[in-house]
């Protein structure tokens, strides 16, 4: 038997316990007697809440109904909750047994959850859940019940379906912030949103309601079976102030009026409360899809730090009002509150979530633990995040679990602090108050290097006048002469060239035509822009790079933000503009890509080629395998990104010339495999599989062969991709399990044709990669696609020897291993041959001279220009001479044929003895001074051609081999 004095507890809450005891009495009564798993439960539920011994005297026999009936001991099963409201309400006949029965039910829930959280047989999960489940079956269960009481007043609200046809419609509500999240706590509100898909009217016979009245209608019955307070209490205070034009708006409104308003008027803080928007009753179906509908208005597609400023604002106005009505010591709104730990995942999730659908979800216990992979947050941070929040949220409904209150307010009084403590676990209010001090500056300190405002810098004199004079430039206050010697104590050389930049930038109506947010945010960005360009080594030329991407962005101010809130990816920006023209340019077409300066860890270590893979492929496994369009956008971003993290290494010298090209090398064959993977899925989908014999499915006996620079691993910025297609399946057997059925060759063709459209097709992101299928056999007037057999029989019988020597640097890029296994072994034969030397030292030698006369520098001038590629001495001549001396001695050497890179292709030759070390490494050296100057070229956007002295020590040492090797 349970004996209140016998308990452990301060003195200053005996009292309380035995009050309590006595008015719970009668309710143990009906037990018998006082089961061990009660006794043990209730020191905290006596000393935790008022309201629920209140509940247990009014009804004695509650008690027992849930001991007896394990309800205590164990959570309700997925569904058990809205079973057991339906028992509950079934057989309403009024609308004011509806009220009674609802508060009922809630009665005995409420006392189940608290009771089952104050002694810790629930965890915060669990609670959580089990109000926000309580909260939708009694929400929907009720419109059910008024709805169908409305019909039979006014008629069934009718609307045309897509086809023009008359169906019933049904109101949505949704279900917003912590409802919303499943997150309700033990006396929240719960904030809704009644809307219906169409517009229409009842059907009727005596009186006919515009859709909208009749659903304004229903939805005011709803609020008050929920909302008023009756002899047996209340069920939920709703709150209606979310919905579109808030307390003034109508209060059920069409689909159609919805996504007008929060394409056309919606405000920032309206997305931060649609992250945690869910259909909780009602039609679902067509809930689900407006909530796809409004989705862009949440989620952006490109990188919004704009959020930042949008919940640093909020948080200010809940920071005034905290001062204003005193609340220092509220666990949700205060400094290092519940709050502040929902508004660091939900900034993440608007900046990001339209790029990374992952962050998608509305439960922050969801969101917290992916931002370690998604946002590089530090692991130990989200552990202590959460922890905090965990600790209180569990104080928060110590405080309301004691009157069934809604307050987070922490108590003032010795009683109400020992009360707490103690259900806490805490031997007192000193310990306590220690604890959650340390968890509410934990969240804090994360919550200011998140969200906080962006240090200012030292507000000395100088700085100041700095600022002053900024100011005073931009808004033409000061004379020329003046704007010029500002601009020049930042470090520019030409300030007049600087101020007629800015002047220039002014002057675009779109900048004039800004609005007023757009304004501040250029502004902001713009003085401490300039003060990054007046230290970079050229500032004149930075800064005209940089102010494309300042115009590129114009409308899309957020990614001012960006800047203004990472003064680190500012400068990278500079500095990575400054050394390269060509960064400039991709940034500006790209400026999605700004995110990625604002990590140096990332920006500078490119992934390697598992690594790349592994990513690569984690982003499309978010993306419905059927929504080609939105994968293809994945690949551009994927690869772009990647592109300039290697372009960043390369320009500040952490990546050498031969790293370079392998990165961008790996980053094509990755991409390859994925654009292979989702054709092929793509096909089979439509046609079925085809059969490499009959009866042996493919799988996929495709491959993709890389020519040129991507199978010389030598891809450089910008650089074509030379395909050859290759299958091997009976040409005279048709695909298998399709919709419909199609030739093996024909499925191949298509697939090709797939594969070049994903890889070419222009997109708001730009292409992947330019495609040259040129090499194939028999060129542009080939087929597309050949099988293994029909390209070994061209190479073997009509193949020019130029198309040999292209295929000394051809290799497997993606597809079958089995037939890569076949293209290596043709490969072997053809190059493996052995030749008459003096033939095929006349034949490249002509191929070589006709490229020069159509690719090269003309005769006019020569001499005064030279073409690094395509002149004498020039990169070609060095690939030339390398093939002629892999066909010609392949059939000695087969070590020749390993490789299809040049440097190893000339280590094999030097290995041979075709040429003494010497030359083998003066060729080679040669060989990436080119290729280093022309990547540098490259990065500026210069063209190959150059001056006709430059190089010209290198060119002369080339053409004295090609003398030498070729001509003798």
């Amino acid at each position: 038997m349970f004996d209140p004095a016998q308990v452990a507890i301060p003195a200053s809450l005996q009292p309380c316990l035995e009050r309590n005891w006595t008015r719970i009495s009668p309710a143990i009564e009906q037990l018998g007697s006082c089961p061990d798993g009660i006794a043990s439960d209730l020191p905290p539920v006596l000393i935790g809440s008022d309201y629920l011994c209140e509940q247990l005297e009014r009804q004695p026999e509650l008690l027992a109904e849930l001991w007896q009936g394990g309800d205590l001991a164990a959570p309700y099963l997925q569904g058990q909750m809205r079973q057991r409201a339906e028992r509950f309400l079934n057989g309403c006949d009024s609308e004011a047994e509806l009220h009674r029965r609802l508060r009922l039910f809630r009665r005995r829930e409420m006392v189940r959850i608290i009771w089952r959280d104050l002694s810790r047989r629930a965890d915060l999960a669990e609670t959580t859940l089990s109000l926000s489940e309580m909260a939708d079956a009694l929400i929907d269960l009720s419109l059910d019940w008024l709805h169908e009481d409305a019909v039979k007043r006014w008629g069934r609200p009718m609307g045309p379906d897509a086809k023009g046809n008359p169906v019933e419609q049904r109101l949505v509500v949704l279900g917003m912030g912590k409802l919303g999240a499943f997150e309700l706590n033990l006396s929240s509100d719960i904030d809704l949103i009644f809307t219906y898909p169409e517009n229409g009217e009842t059907d009727g016979s005596n009186r006919t309601l515009s859709n909208q009245e009749f659903f304004t209608r229903v939805g005011k019955k709803l609020i008050q079976a929920l909302d008023n307070a009756t002899v047996d209490g209340f069920v939920f205070r709703v709150d209606m102030r979310l919905r579109p034009f808030g307390s003034v708006g109508p209060l059920a409104c069409s689909f159609d009026a919805m996504e007008t308003y929060y394409q056309d008027q919606g405000r920032e803080w309206e997305r931060y409360a649609m992250v945690k928007a869910r259909v909780v009753a009602g039609d679902q179906q067509a809930g689900t899809e407006l909530l796809t509908l409004l989705r862009p208005f949440v989620y952006r597609k490109y990188i919004d730090f704009s959020a930042f400023e949008s919940l640093r604002e909020m948080k200010a106005l809940i920071n005034r009002e905290v001062k204003l009505k005193n609340r220092d010591q509220n666990v949700k709104l205060g400094a290092g509150g519940i709050r502040e730990v929902e508004f660091i995942a939900q900034a993440f999730q608007l900046i990001r979530g339209g790029r990374d659908p992952r962050l998608q979800q509305r439960e922050l216990s969801a969101i917290l633990p992916l931002l370690p992979e998604c946002v590089g947050m530090p692991q130990e941070v989200v552990d202590e995040l959460l922890d905090s929040y965990r600790f209180l949220r569990d104080t928060e409904h110590a405080l309301q679990a004691l009157a069934d209150r809604q307050t987070q307010e922490l108590p003032h009084d010795e009683l109400g602090q020992a009360r707490l403590a103690y259900v806490m676990g805490f031997d007192d209010w000193a310990r306590f108050s220690d604890a959650l001090a340390g968890y509410r500056s934990s969240v804090s300190r994360h919550f200011a290097e998140v969200i906080a405002p962006v240090q200012q810098e030292q507000a000395d004199s100088a700085r100041e006048q700095q600022s002053v004079d900024w100011h005073r430039l931009w808004d033409e206050e000061l004379e020329s002469e003046a704007s010029e010697q500002f601009l020049q104590s930042l470090g520019f050389t030409d300030p007049a060239r600087a101020l007629q930049q800015l002047r220039n930038l002014q002057q675009l109506r779109t900048v004039q035509m800004l609005q007023q947010v757009a304004q501040v945010r250029l502004q902001a960005v713009l003085p401490r822009l300039l003060q990054a360009v007046g230290r970079s080594e050229n500032p004149e030329l930075t800064l005209e790079r940089v102010l494309l991407l300042i115009q590129a962005v114009l409308r899309r101010s957020a990614y001012l933000v960006l800047l203004a809130e990472n003064p680190g990816a500012l400068d990278q920006l500079v500095r990575l503009c400054s050394a390269s023209q060509w960064f400039a340019d991709q940034i500006s077409r790209q400026p999605g890509l700004l995110d990625e300066l604002i990590d140096p860890r990332t920006l500078f270590t490119p992934p390697d080629k598992s690594r790349l893979n592994d990513e690569l492929r984690q982003l499309l496994l978010r993306i419905p395998e059927e929504d080609t369009e939105q994968l293809m956008e994945a690949l551009r971003y994927y690869k772009h990104a990647h592109v300039l993290r290697v372009a960043a290494s390369d320009i500040t010298g952490a990546l050498p010339l031969m790293k370079v090209s392998d990165y961008l090398t790996w980053l094509a064959e990755v991409i390859l495999d994925a654009v292979l993977e989702i054709a092929w899925r793509d096909m089979t989908g439509k046609y079925g599989v085809p059969q490499r014999v009959a009866g042996e499915p493919c799988d996929p006996d495709f491959i993709i062969v890389g020519y040129g620079k991507l199978g010389g691993i030598e891809l450089s910025y910008g650089s074509d991709l030379d395909l050859v297609f290759i299958y091997d399946a009976d040409a005279n057997l048709t695909t298998k399990g399709g919709q419909r059925e199609l030739p093996n060759p024909v499925f191949f063709t298509r697939l090709g044709q797939r594969i070049i459209h994903i890889l070419g097709t222009l997109t708001p992101s730009g292409q992947l990669y330019e495609v040259d299928m040129r090499l194939r056999p028999s060129g542009n007037s080939g087929l597309l696609v050949s099988s293994l057999q029909a390209f070994e029989q061209y190479q073997q019988n009509d193949a020019w020897t130029w198309e040999h020597q292209a295929l000394a640097r051809a290799r497997v890029v993606s597809g079958s291993e089995r037939l890569s296994a076949g293209f290596a072994a043709v490969r072997e034969t053809i190059l493996g041959r052995e030749r008459d030397l003096d033939t095929l030292q006349t034949e490249v030698r002509e191929m070589r001279e006709k490229m020069r006369q159509q690719l090269g520098t003309s005769a006019a001038k020569e001499g005064q220009e030279f073409n690094l590629k395509q002149d004498r001495g020039g990169l070609v001549d060095i690939e030339f001479m390398v093939q002629y001396l892999v066909l010609a001695h392949a059939h000695r050497h087969p070590e020749l044929m390993r490789w299809s890179d040049n440097i190893r292709m000339l280590e094999s030759i030097e290995q041979a003895g075709l040429l003494v070390p010497e030359q083998a490494e003066e060729l080679r050296e040669i060989y990436k001074a080119y290729r280093a100057f022309n990547h540098r070229r490259t990065l500026q956007n210069q063209p190959t051609v150059v001056s006709g002295d430059q190089l010209s020590e290198y060119r002369a040492r080339v053409s004295a081999y090609w003398a030498e090797l070729m001509e003798r």
